[in-house]
């Protein structure tokens, strides 16, 4: 795998995560707005902890994939997805 092609990867699984890992750890405002009932964000969104949780498991996500492609697992040459005589 070309590293333009890993950083463009790494960046998809990044967003992936990233929306997966929002909800997480959040909580709704006690009071709602009174006019409109709205409750808007979280008190505390925890923007910080979630950019880091993403990213580590986006550089997981991402080795683990890398791994896949560079072994011959995945290969429509010699592995088990081979087309031809065995």
């Amino acid at each position: 795998m070309a590293w333009p092609t890993g950083i463009a990867l790494y960046f998809v699984i990044w967003w992936i995560v990233l929306f997966a890992i929002l909800p997480l750890w959040t909580r709704p405002v006690a009071d709602a707005d009174p006019l409109t009932g709205w409750r808007g964000v979280p008190e505390r969104p925890l923007l910080l902890k979630k950019f880091l949780a993403t990213s580590a498991l986006a550089a997981l996500l991402w080795g683990l994939w890398y791994l896949l492609v560079i072994s011959d697992w995945l290969s429509f040459r010699t592995g088990w997805l081979a087309i031809g005589d065995k």
